[in-house]
């Protein structure tokens, strides 16, 4: 008995470990391949005599990890100058005039600017609700309020939320619920996220009380 207690516990500690090694991993291998392949395509315009530079370089293991840090570092610093800006609007306006991929391109671009913008809303706040019918309760994170048709139909007092699936917190239900329906959390989102992933199992500490009389 106590021999499966054992196995299971040493289990739980070394898994999340594990896993994130694992997926490090795959991570550093799949920007290596990227890079490796760009090498492939340079090697094919250097001049006779530059192969062991390039085989060198793809020898490197995490550098296309380095590079693509660097990259988004670099890119981040121009495009914070108006230059830059102006570059990027022309970049976006060449990408949206080009068929089938402006749909993709323009869609992702306002999903990203949505979640990862510093003054959004999205997903700044979690939340309860009641989902898939009366009375079953769910985590839920704020993604803004109903805007354009939409809100001219269901009135100003509806939020935006997003549902989660368990344990792949990457797929999930876009709902808009009234905001009456709806109870805030003083839970961060990391604590929220993590409470939806272990099932309920891992539960954040509930929120201090302030002393009586204060």
């Amino acid at each position: 008995m106590h021999l499966k207690k054992y196995l299971i516990t040493g289990l739980l500690v070394w898994l999340p470990l594990a896993i994130t090694v694992w997926v490090m991993l795959w991570l550093v291998g799949l920007l290596d391949g990227i890079f490796a392949g760009l090498l492939t395509a340079l090697e094919t315009f250097l001049p006779e005599g530059q192969s062991p530079m390039i085989e060198r370089l793809r020898s490197i293991h995490g550098l296309g990890v380095i590079l693509v840090v660097l990259a988004l570092f670099f890119t981040g610093a121009l495009v914070s100058n108006v230059a830059g800006r102006w570059w990027v609007r022309q970049w976006d306006r060449l990408f949206a005039n080009i068929p089938i991929f402006k749909s993709i391109y323009t869609s992702v671009k306002k999903l990203s600017t949505t979640l990862f913008s510093s003054d959004g809303n999205a997903f700044r706040k979690a939340m309860l609700i009641q989902y898939p019918r009366a009375g079953s309760w769910t985590v839920a994170f704020q993604t803004g309020t109903p805007s354009g048709e939409v809100a001219s139909h269901l009135g100003p007092d509806f939020v935006s939320v997003y549902v989660p699936t368990t344990p792949n917190p990457t797929s999930g239900f876009f709902l808009m619920v009234p905001r009456a329906d709806v109870i805030e959390l003083a839970m961060s989102v990391d604590e929220a996220l993590t409470y939806v992933i272990s099932m309920g199992a891992v539960a954040p500490a509930p929120p201090a009380r302030a002393p009586v009389g204060k």
